[in-house]
């Protein structure tokens, strides 16, 4: 059990048997920080369950409501008890949200400019590198390349640097994009050919298909 329940539950016990109320107020803070985690981890299960569906159903995906109810729930709760990184990462979620399921830039990112600060503010450098994802991706879809190519080799940098080497073929496809977009053609397909091998060897078989539709858009004769 979560050491924060069971401190919950004690409270519970001593205030009931011996009277004892001191140990409440820390029961609610543990407590809002349990529904704080479990609003954000099933955010991020409705979040991925639209990603499968806009995959296999395209014609058909709608957003789930609860999802951006979730991840607004657990940023409250986060900045209520002074957790800056689990504030951060909330924010990152919300501005995920409406970028890429409502696919409104304007209002995602704000939010993850504020993410950003939040999170390098913690040290957390795997929401970060989400954040700069996808500022990135919002710089492209604005037509600003120069901005977008940057704010994905930041992104790739830490991923590099924390490990998470399917992370780094993912932004390494969103950088071939970028390249086409410039006309530097070769540099997106030696960029693709980078993505493919690392998803290869980390086992990224999703990430792998990516990069080989993305070869196929940005191939000769494209």
């Amino acid at each position: 059990m979560d050491e924060r329940l069971e401190r919950a539950g004690l409270a519970y016990q001593r205030t009931v048997f011996d009277g004892d109320t001191g140990l409440l107020a820390q029961a609610d803070r543990d407590l809002d920080g349990v529904e704080a985690d479990l609003a954000l981890a099933r955010g991020r299960v409705f979040h991925v369950r639209f990603l499968i569906q806009r995959e296999e159903d395209p014609a058909n995906v709608a957003e789930d409501p609860e999802e951006l109810k979730c991840f607004e729930r657990a940023a409250q709760l986060y900045q209520a008890l002074g957790d800056v990184r689990g504030e951060g990462e909330s924010l990152f979620w919300t501005g995920c949200f409406h970028q890429v399921v409502r696919r409104d830039n304007e209002t995602a990112v704000p939010l993850l400019e504020r993410s950003l600060d939040l999170a390098v503010q913690a040290g957390d450098k795997f929401t970060a590198s989400e954040d700069l994802r996808h500022l990135g991706i919002a710089a492209h879809a604005a037509g600003r390349f120069d901005a977008a190519r940057r704010r994905l080799e930041e992104s790739t940098q830490l991923r590099q640097e924390i490990g998470l080497l399917p992370g780094v073929a993912s932004n390494l496809i969103g950088l071939a994009y970028i390249a086409a977009a410039q006309n530097r053609r070769d540099d997106a397909m030696t960029l693709l050919d980078e993505a493919g091998a690392i998803a290869d060897a980390a086992g990224a078989m999703r990430i792998r298909r990516t990069a080989d539709q993305a070869r196929a858009e940005l191939g000769p004769g494209h």
